[in-house]
């Protein structure tokens, strides 16, 4: 069952109130956030989303010494707090510099929507509202002794998969570090400390906002921050080549999980307008390159839309095109109907032949079993609706 919860909290991220199952409307009025946002005085920084090195120039351009900077580092990503006075091993005057001389600004939670009845089996899609009035949704999806939050990158995006409702929006802007970051702070705080797993498969193509999503990264991995081990993270990408011969150079430890979703360039086109300028060969290339450098290989992402990609030799194919990668995971993921596109979901009995077709390669088949399909969280769903959304 879907339930609806709306939350207001303050510009530390204090809750002024909190439910995570009731339908019940609590309270919501996310523009007091944004109008102190606003009169911030000019010379002040928000430095919630600052990595590491980033605070340390902080801290020595206010004269002060660099392990300040891995203290306020802690307290803000390893112990969530974001009020400078709670922070209890700094001086006071060092408490009263930084009120002086900086901020510490977190996304707005103004909505979340609940799917399922059991109370440690419940997916939560949550909307945030941003300093600028734009909105990312998030997903905390616990599952069988995981418990994963499905990050967002940027607001809308410019790549326009057809069968992905976010990219039906169109491209706003990129997400900032913090605007990353916060999505995962706030789920670990208010909804569970113990995430196991991070997927970058929100809204946006993280590798179009690829520093910031790197830097994100960068932060929950540390051990002064979330501490989560890299192998628990997961990056998404549509396929943008040069990104993937980048990420495979800098040797970064993270899970790759590309969206191949066809076996033939006609077919891709027609659902990722991308393939004109990437090409399947090509990326194909990139994903061998990258598999040669690295003892975790990419995992090949293919959405499962009945009449367009899902016949027999689709499914040999694909076969063939494991086969050929050597190394690569096959993950299929049954479409997840939105609005908009003439596309549809295969039967279980169509989907079962594809998975048969599929199976006999070396490397890890899956069929992914989507959650919070009925409040529009599951994998090509999420999408800001405008005013209704709110």
């Amino acid at each position: 069952m879907a339930h609806d919860t709306m939350i207001c909290r303050d510009v530390q991220g204090a809750a002024k109130k909190s439910c995570l199952s009731s339908p019940e409307l609590i309270c919501c009025n996310p523009m007091k956030n944004i109008a102190k946002n606003q009169n911030l005085k000019p010379e002040t920084i928000n430095i919630f989303g600052k990595t590491l090195s980033e605070l340390e120039s902080f801290f020595e351009a206010l004269g002060e010494k660099k392990f300040r900077a891995v203290q306020v580092f802690q307290w803000m990503y390893k112990r969530g707090v974001t009020n400078f006075d709670d922070m209890s091993d700094l001086s006071k005057s060092l408490r009263d510099k930084l009120h002086a001389s900086a901020v510490i600004i977190t996304d707005t939670v103004i909505k979340i929507q609940t799917s399922g009845e059991k109370e440690n089996d419940v997916t939560r899609k949550i909307l945030f509202q941003l300093a600028d009035g734009e909105k990312v949704e998030a997903v905390y999806i616990p599952d069988e002794g995981r418990k994963t939050v499905c990050i967002s990158s940027q607001v809308g995006c410019a790549v326009a998969c057809q069968f992905c409702a976010t990219g039906w929006m169109g491209f706003r802007r990129n997400l900032s570090v913090g605007e990353i970051i916060g999505q995962l702070m706030y789920i670990r705080r208010e909804i569970d400390p113990e995430i196991s797993n991070i997927v970058f498969m929100g809204m946006g193509e993280p590798f179009l906002n690829y520093e910031n999503v790197m830097n994100a990264a960068g932060i929950i991995i540390s051990e002064h921050g979330p501490g989560l081990a890299p192998k628990r993270i997961t990056i998404s990408t549509s396929g943008i080549i040069p990104k993937i011969y980048e990420f495979a150079d800098a040797d970064l430890p993270y899970n790759l999980a590309i969206s191949v979703n066809a076996t033939t360039d006609e077919v891709r086109q027609k659902v990722m307008p991308i393939t004109k300028k990437y090409p399947l060969k090509d990326l194909l290339e990139s994903i061998q390159y990258l598999n040669a450098r690295r003892k975790n290989p990419a995992t090949l992402e293919y959405v499962l839309l009945a009449g367009v990609n899902d016949s027999d030799d689709d499914a040999k194919r694909l076969r063939t095109m494991a086969k050929q990668l050597g190394k690569c995971k096959v993950n299929v993921i049954p479409y997840n109907p939105i609005e908009g596109p003439d596309l549809k979901r295969p039967s279980p009995e169509h989907i079962a032949r594809f998975m048969k077709l599929v199976s006999g390669i070396s490397s890890p088949l899956t069929l992914r079993r989507s959650r919070g399909r009925d409040i529009a969280a599951a994998c090509g769903q999420l999408a800001i609706k405008e005013k209704h959304d709110v």
